[in-house]
């Protein structure tokens, strides 16, 4: 069977917004910058999820990933309650008929569903942890042909929720363009960041 080839636009399209494509790229990154300016946003706060059962999503976060219950305005008056760890905190919000949550499909694993990623330096550990509390999850591996193979595990929290958890730390974030790589600040990243390619692009 014939390699299936992608239509001309949809190939330059995918060129460009990874980083190829040449004065065509370059164009289009300076469109997709034009009048944006510099944000003074600092880092993800929070993810907040609608739950069946504030108290089963508790018990999962802190037992599966370890979350650690942290201290929650009295001022809320609803149902919740408050994690954080690994930099980012995870707003838990019982779940009633005023606030109906989208249907999720708590069965197959989907690597390209909605999900959240946390960062692993020890996959073995995680791996070994949900299969003592009998999380179904999968597992597969990403090889580049450069640098070393990407680890990826997917399982779902109590509500149907995707979470991934990879060693991505192997995978360098590269600003795909020049004006990417202006904008993207040094002191500020948790893969390695190369900035020596984009500069080569430019």
């Amino acid at each position: 069977m014939g390699k299936v080839s992608k239509p001309k636009r949809d190939a330059e399209d995918e060129d460009e917004r990874n980083g190829g494509g040449g004065e065509a790229a370059e164009s289009a990154e300076q469109r997709l910058y034009e009048d944006v300016p510099a944000m003074p946003l600092m880092a993800l706060n929070h993810i907040s999820r609608l739950c069946k059962s504030v108290d089963a999503s508790l018990r999962f976060y802190v037992r599966a990933l370890g979350f650690v219950l942290i201290h929650r305005p009295p001022a809320l008056d609803f149902t919740g309650a408050w994690l954080f760890n690994y930099g980012v905190g995870i707003h838990l919000v019982q779940r009633d008929d005023a606030r109906r949550a989208p249907d999720v499909n708590p069965g197959d694993l989907d690597p390209m569903d909605n999900h959240i990623s946390f960062q692993c330096e020890d996959m073995d550990a995680v791996e070994k942890r949900l299969s003592e509390m009998r999380i179904r999850y999968m597992k597969r591996t990403i090889n580049e042909e450069e640098g070393s193979p990407i680890d990826q595990l997917f399982f779902k929290d109590p509500d149907g929720f995707m979470i991934e958890i990879c060693n991505c730390e192997n995978l360098e974030l590269v600003p795909a363009g020049a004006l990417g790589r202006l904008r993207l600040p040094r002191d500020r990243h948790n893969p390695p960041l190369r900035m020596d390619a984009a500069a080569a692009e430019a």
